[in-house]
C-alpha cells in the first residue's frame, strides 16, 4: 500500500494459506513510518481478540504491538548471520 517510494502498511488478519498480498479476513489498523513520530493506528480490542484466538503476528508486528502495549515482545528470534568470530576459524 502507498505510492512509489512512499510506503504505508496495514495490519491485517489473514489465513496462513492465503498469499502474502492476497485475501485477508480483517484490517486491524495501519502504520506510516514516514511521519515524525511514526504513526501507528491499531484497533486494540480487535487485535487482542485475534491474539486470544491464536493469531501469530510477524516479528515486525509483534515489535510494534509491544511498543503500544498490546502484547509482550517475547524472545527474539535467532539471526541468520554467522557470528564474526566463527568466520576466522
Amino acid at each position: 500500500m502507498g505510492a512509489k517510494k512512499q510506503p504505508t502498511y496495514r495490519f491485517v488478519v489473514a489465513d496462513a494459506r492465503s498469499p502474502r498480498d492476497g485475501r485477508f479476513i480483517e484490517i486491524l489498523g495501519h502504520y506510516n513510518p514516514r511521519t515524525e513520530p511514526k504513526t501507528v493506528e491499531v484497533d486494540e480490542t480487535k487485535a487482542k481478540d485475534w491474539l486470544a484466538k491464536g493469531a501469530q503476528p510477524s516479528e515486525t508486528v509483534r515489535r510494534l504491538f509491544a511498543e503500544r502495549g498490546i502484547m509482550e515482545r517475547g524472545p527474539l528470534s535467532a539471526t541468520k548471520r554467522k557470528a564474526k568470530n566463527a568466520e576466522g576459524s
